[in-house]
């Protein structure tokens, strides 16, 4: 079983995502025995976003790659093994204006790759990423799971769409939602996103026990 970890908030030790996505990966690996741990901080070492001479070089020559296309072009296809090789993602994903942080963001734009994680067909394009799970534990200020707030919900509805169109459909949300409205809302939103987390690990142990 091999888990890659991606931590995207940039708040360190005061995250919240961080303290749940580690809480996350501790259950899933006790709870799925021997298990390999990829782990990125996406905060801390952020992968350069896409430019037009890292683009560049899918339509030059190797021979004629700069440095910076040939480290580039290493660093994609490390994230985009790690990605392909994983059978479980855990994302921490915090709500920066209403979307994800840019941060993330550069990730999945270097594992977004046609003929790699998807491809174009003649009925539309194919994801070739599929067979996985993903955990997304996102962490909200305020309340967008509502009707008024799913209309301002750039943030999850675009990691299950952007996941979906890699070939994942199997994506599991775990929510801290109202952590900026008050010491209570606060808490209750840790309490309730730390049980989900019992939960969803109780329930890996169910279902990996061997038959």
């Amino acid at each position: 079983m091999k888990i890659l970890h991606l931590d995207s908030s940039v708040l360190n030790d005061n995250s919240i995502t961080r303290q749940l996505t580690r809480a996350l990966v501790d259950g899933l690996q006790a709870q799925h025995g021997s298990t390999s741990v990829i782990y990125h901080d996406l905060a801390s070492n952020e992968i350069p976003h896409l430019s037009g001479e890292i683009l560049g070089a899918a339509f030059t020559p190797e021979s004629d790659w700069s440095e910076l296309q040939r480290s580039e072009r290493a660093r994609s296809e490390q994230l985009i093994g790690e990605f392909l090789g994983s059978e479980i993602l855990v994302i921490g994903a915090p709500m920066y204006n209403f979307s994800i942080p840019s941060q993330l963001k550069a990730w999945i734009d270097r594992v977004a790759v046609a003929g790699r994680t998807f491809k174009y067909t003649e009925t539309g394009p194919v994801g070739l990423a599929g067979g996985k799970t993903v955990y997304v534990v996102s962490a909200r200020g305020g309340v967008y799971s509502n009707e008024q707030g799913q209309a301002m919900d750039f943030q999850e509805d675009y990691l299950k769409t952007a996941l979906g169109f890699l070939g994942i459909s199997d994506v599991r949300f775990i929510r801290a939602e109202a952590v900026n409205m008050g010491d209570d809302a606060r808490s209750n939103a840790l309490s309730a996103a730390k049980e989900a987390i019992t939960q969803t690990t109780s329930y890996a142990t169910i279902h990996s026990a061997p038959c």
